[in-house]
């Protein structure tokens, strides 16, 4: 784990005792020990290194969808979904969703192919996504050269939120309800006996439990070494850039991404465009400082999809962490050993969209009984077979 941050405040004494100790106070974290609380579970104690959502959780902007190619990929969205069109209601709070629809744009007849399988898993599943025409795909976002596509897969439920609001909303909730939130405060030890958990260690003080859940995003290898879990996830620098205000204000588009490049833009909040890619040339690591050095490849790739986006200004940006697993789907279960050792991590970049669904699961989970969407096929052993390099594939990825 990262080191105290130099600048931490004074620390309220931590309590003695917790029924459950949450690690990490991203989305995930946030969600889960919102979900315990509200189900009743007395002492909940959430543990953040630094300050909530000053992690993956910390973009400004993110997405939230059900186009998937995985039956439980599509589950998770679509559950999760409905909680975020009900966030202002349960638990209480103002995440800013835009329903503007999300966009994929098609290069060739393998792409449309894979993606028009994906509509059918989708449709079967309730999601109203459809295939349109690169002229269809143009009137919904006109930056687009309908000339460079030759199709797009559209669903008009999916769009995107403000994390940082969905965290806070999550926190103020679990507070309200009774659980104990700690920010500044690192894990820096995990102690078990007889193949059970014991206790947590920090820098202020032992917290007796025997239930821990991880969920410290690209920290999570650490924290399950910790307890002798092996939690594939590698972190992984994500960026992304402002445009500022323009003039005249972009349309409203929806949340559009070129698959074969990763290239992707969107509305902001401030009267512009917000606009990412994956630099195929970022290797891994934890630095979160915003360069400018991936606009090459960015602005190459908006010169074939959407030329108008290659000229636009960039003010500002954002650097931030992925947290990648092998096949980059999430890890989600609990431990065989030592006992009540849970996970939610490694999402890879559909954390946030997939978090109130998520947070359902561990607290069933937690409480011994069966969740509504069966996480089996996310747990961390499906790692265990090398021979195996893709675990579960999810074609749908940026």
């Amino acid at each position: 784990m990262a080191p105290t941050p130099a600048s931490a405040p004074a620390q309220a004494p931590l309590p003695e005792r917790a029924d459950v100790v949450i690690i990490g106070g991203g989305v995930i974290g946030a969600s889960i020990a919102f979900h315990l609380a509200e189900a009743g579970v007395a002492r909940v104690l959430l543990l953040e290194r630094d300050r909530p959502a000053s992690g993956s959780s910390g973009k400004p902007l993110g997405g939230v969808r059900a186009q998937f190619s995985d039956p439980l990929n599509i589950r998770l969205g679509l559950r999760s979904l409905a909680a975020w069109r009900d966030f202002a209601q349960r638990p209480g709070a103002d995440v800013g969703l835009c329903p503007v629809g999300y966009l994929f744009l098609l290069g060739d007849e393998h792409e449309l192919a894979t993606f028009g399988e994906g509509v059918a898993t989708q449709n079967a599943h309730g999601v109203p996504s459809r295939i349109l025409t690169p002229h269809e795909a143009h009137a919904l976002c006109p930056y687009l050269d309908p000339g460079s596509i030759v199709a797009a897969a559209y669903s008009p439920t999916d769009g995107y939120a403000l994390p940082g609001a969905a965290v806070t909303g999550y926190l103020r909730a679990a507070r309200r309800l009774g659980a104990t939130v700690r920010s500044h405060c690192p894990v820096t030890a995990l102690e078990t006996a007889d193949g059970a958990l014991q206790a947590v260690h920090t820098p202020y003080g032992t917290v007796r439990t025997d239930t821990v859940i991880c969920c410290a995003g690209a920290w999570s290898a650490a924290v399950g070494a910790m307890a002798g879990v092996e939690l594939p996830v590698t972190p992984l620098r994500r960026q992304i850039a402002f445009t500022g205000p323009l003039r005249p204000a972009p349309p409203r588009i929806p949340f559009t991404l070129d698959y074969s490049s990763t290239l992707y833009f969107h509305n902001d909040t401030a009267g512009g465009l917000l606009m990412g890619l994956s630099d195929p040339a970022q290797q891994p690591g934890f630095q979160r400082e915003f360069t400018r050095e991936w606009l090459t490849p960015f602005r190459a790739a908006a010169a074939r999809r959407a030329p108008d986006l290659a000229r636009l200004p960039v003010v500002d940006g954002w650097a931030g962490l992925y947290e990648m697993t092998p096949d980059r789907n999430a890890l989600i279960g609990e431990a065989a050993r030592p006992g009540r050792f849970l996970y939610a991590t490694g999402f890879s970049g559909h954390g946030f969209l997939q978090a109130p669904a998520v947070g359902e699961t561990v607290r069933d989970l937690y409480l011994g009984r069966q969740p509504d969407l069966d996480v089996g096929p996310l747990a961390a052993t499906r790692f265990d077979d090398s021979a195996a390099p893709v675990a579960r594939p999810e074609a749908h990825i940026i």
